[in-house]
């Protein structure tokens, strides 16, 4: 059969429904670029940039990690604090001329139990496992998408470090000048410990500022480039439906004049 035009008009229909079927399928996934037929430049910035935002998400969850490793280590060098403070309020109550032998054996009965919690919150102290006051060393933790984009928290020995505060023994020849020097020292080694992590922890707030915020840009950036807008896409949908339909009546009514020329021809 003759069909004047049909070859021109049939591509024109198909366009019109590969067109449809891609609309539909932004609409369905609320992107603008699904694959690589649809903006093939823009696809690799999109991948770019969500691998991107992913590392930012990995890396501040890391940071997060990283502030509550030196919180806890903060808050058992607090403890440690008063508990020496106390120590050493104690130690300047058994300088009292009045007191007798039994008075003494009291208060070193409490600095005793001091000594003890001590200890125990040097060995309790600890993160996913990991001893956070019992040994001279440091955690890495990774604040950024780069290898080199770490931050170390320290950790120290402190019963090492604390060790003349823990031999206090006011009933056994340390003497009252001895131990308050004992738990001066002691005081001074931890404030310096606990000073070193309020700086690490301002290190990780900031790092943990940056990294939201480049998470941000990144994901911002992304969606202007991927994500649809529903008006213009539903526009559009509705505007390509009106000209599939007129193609297909043009095309109907000229298949039917081309049957009635070759009704007149025969």
């Amino acid at each position: 059969m003759l069909k004047i035009g049909a070859d021109s008009s049939n591509a024109f229909i198909q366009q019109s429904q590969q067109k449809q079927e891609s609309l539909f399928e932004k609409l369905a996934s609320g992107k603008k670029v699904n694959s690589a037929a649809d903006d093939a430049a823009a696809l690799q910035i999109i991948d770019r940039l969500t691998s991107e935002v992913e590392g930012n998400r990995q890396a501040i969850s890391n940071v997060y990690d990283g502030i509550s490793l030196a919180q806890v280590a903060e808050g058992g060098l607090g403890s440690i604090t008063s508990d020496v403070d106390r120590i050493r309020e104690l130690t300047l109550q058994s300088g009292s001329g009045a007191l007798t032998d039994i008075d003494r054996s009291a208060i070193q009965d409490e600095i005793s139990q001091l000594q003890s919690n001590i200890s125990s919150t040097i060995e309790q102290t600890n993160f996913a496992g990991k001893p956070l006051l019992a040994q001279d060393g440091a955690l890495s933790i990774q604040a950024g998408v780069g290898a080199v984009q770490t931050i170390d928290v320290e950790t120290q020995d402190i019963a090492a470090k604390i060790s003349d505060v823990l031999a206090i023994d006011l009933t056994a020849g340390t003497s009252v000048e001895d131990a308050l020097n004992a738990a001066d020292t002691a005081i001074e080694t931890i404030g310096g410990a606990r000073g070193n992590l309020g700086a690490t922890l301002n290190r990780f707030e900031s790092a943990a500022q940056n990294l939201t915020q480049g998470s941000i840009s990144a994901a911002q950036s992304r969606s202007r480039l991927q994500d649809l807008d529903f008006a213009q896409a539903s526009s559009e949908l509705a505007a390509n439906d009106v000209r599939q339909r007129a193609a297909t009546t043009i095309q109907a009514q000229s298949n039917q004049r081309q049957d009635q020329v070759l009704a007149l021809l025969s």
